[in-house]
């Protein structure tokens, strides 16, 4: 957080401490100049009445500048010179009229003036060296008018002490200038370090209600995803176990299939406790919320479950006119993962492809074995899905459109589903689509 302080700023906040400090001065000396007649009524009883009356007269009209300096807004400045002159030639004069005896009382006054003015004004240097100027001017000029003793008499008797007083009180306002300038800086770096966070704060808030109001909504959704789950699985649940049942009927009548339609059983058979087992899977809420799906591990032959897989589609290809070329190896390769989730891999790769390739294509299936590891492959040399179609439906659940229609639109969900079911068993998913056609990869390791 950086704040930066403009010149406007700085300047209005110097005014107004420059004002609180000219308040002080200003009524410290309505208060108090009219005390000092006390003095002049012992030390000059013949003229202290008159002084009273002056020294009343120079409070009600620094009263008056005061009060009209700050109304209007002018410059302090220009107050305190003027309360200062007045001040100074009342002590000035004073000094010249007393008994040589009575000079050093007034000098000391005249020395707390000057000293008070120092150590309470808040303005540049350059202003008190004028007033003490100004003061050794009227003391000049008074002790010339009105004095009937030699020069070393007035300085002997305290002269010497004001003098040194006032020149060394001029020194004064420069340091107190640098510290309150100091002062008004880091009190409006203060000011505004905390208006900042006020308003940083605010915007907190603000968007804290906003992620409040989201995670409600949320909230409401997941509760919304997890009842339509619970009655789509209910559902499902029904329909699986109607597939199964009407299946064993057929089957208890066996004796009258044929060998391809007890073949067709038979997958529908497998098809339907596959789906059981993966709904199940699915439907164990504790299993859905935990970070990782828990496997059913076994050792298998994955070739087999390769060739089941291609047998079940080789139908669906025929349908669409799709020819299927077998490059399955023929030999076992046992690996131990989940079997249905392995299965399931292979039926939504291939069944996309299918889906997704032209009629009178040819779909290539592959597996071998290549460095210790299981390899499954489809190659499509057809028309290219496309890199970016494939990125989002393996990614992020896109709908593949095709404007020309030679390409069937479908959600992309098994392709996403087959991706993470391979990384979740410890196998590597490869996809790519360019002018050479269709290419998908998988591979698991096998064992020894």
């Amino acid at each position: 957080m950086f704040v930066q302080i403009n010149k406007d700023e700085l300047l209005k906040e110097i005014t107004k401490k420059a004002w609180y400090q000219t308040n002080i001065v200003i009524w410290s000396i309505i208060f108090l100049f009219p005390l000092f007649s006390i003095i002049d009524f012992i030390y000059i009883p013949g003229l202290w009445l008159q002084f009273f009356i002056v020294r009343i007269i120079i409070v009600l009209v620094i009263y008056m500048l005061f009060n009209f300096y700050q109304s209007k807004g002018q410059n302090y400045r220009l107050l305190l010179h003027v309360a200062f002159f007045l001040l100074s030639a009342n002590s000035a004069l004073l000094c010249s009229l007393v008994n040589p005896q009575d000079l050093n009382v007034y000098f000391l006054l005249y020395s707390v003036v000057i000293l008070f003015f120092n150590l309470q004004v808040f303005w540049e240097p350059v202003n008190s060296v004028v007033e003490t100027f100004v003061a050794i001017l009227l003391l000049t000029i008074f002790f010339n008018l009105f004095a009937d003793y030699g020069a070393d008499i007035f300085i002997n008797n305290g002269g010497q002490y004001f003098f040194i007083v006032a020149i060394v009180s001029c020194f004064i306002p420069s340091a107190r200038y640098k510290v309150m300038l100091r002062d008004v800086r880091s009190q409006i770096l203060i000011e505004k370090s905390n208006e900042q966070l006020k308003e940083q704060n605010r915007d907190i808030s603000e968007k804290n209600n906003i992620i409040d109001m989201q995670y409600e909504k949320l909230r409401k959704l997941d509760e919304q995803k997890n009842s339509f789950i619970n009655i789509a699985g209910h559902d499902l649940k029904n329909l699986i176990g109607s597939i199964i049942m009407s299946n064993n009927m057929v089957k208890e009548e066996e004796d009258r299939l044929s060998s391809d339609q007890k073949e067709f059983v038979g997958y529908i058979g497998e098809s339907a406790e596959k789906m059981q087992y993966m709904l199940n899977k699915l439907m164990d809420v504790r299993e859905i919320e935990a970070p990782e799906m828990k496997f059913n591990l076994e050792i298998f032959d994955i070739n087999t479950e390769v060739q089941h897989v291609y047998r079940g589609l080789s139908e669906t290809a025929q349908m669409k006119n799709i020819h299927l070329i077998d490059n399955i190896l023929k030999l076992p390769l046992n690996v131990k993962l989940d079997r249905v989730f392995t299965g399931q891999i292979f039926q939504n790769l291939l069944s996309n492809i299918i889906k997704f390739s032209q009629t009178n294509n040819s779909i290539k299936v592959i597996t071998s074995l290549q460095r210790q590891k299981f390899i499954f492959e489809i190659v499509d040399e057809g028309i290219a899905i496309g890199q970016e179609e494939l990125d989002m439906m393996f990614n992020k659940l896109k709908t593949l459109n095709d404007a020309s229609g030679n390409v069937e639109s479908r959600l992309g969900l098994g392709l996403s589903i087959a991706k993470l079911m391979t990384q979740e068993m410890g196998g590597e998913l490869i996809y790519r689509s360019d002018e050479n056609g269709n290419y998908f990869r998988v591979e698991f390791n096998v064992i020894n």
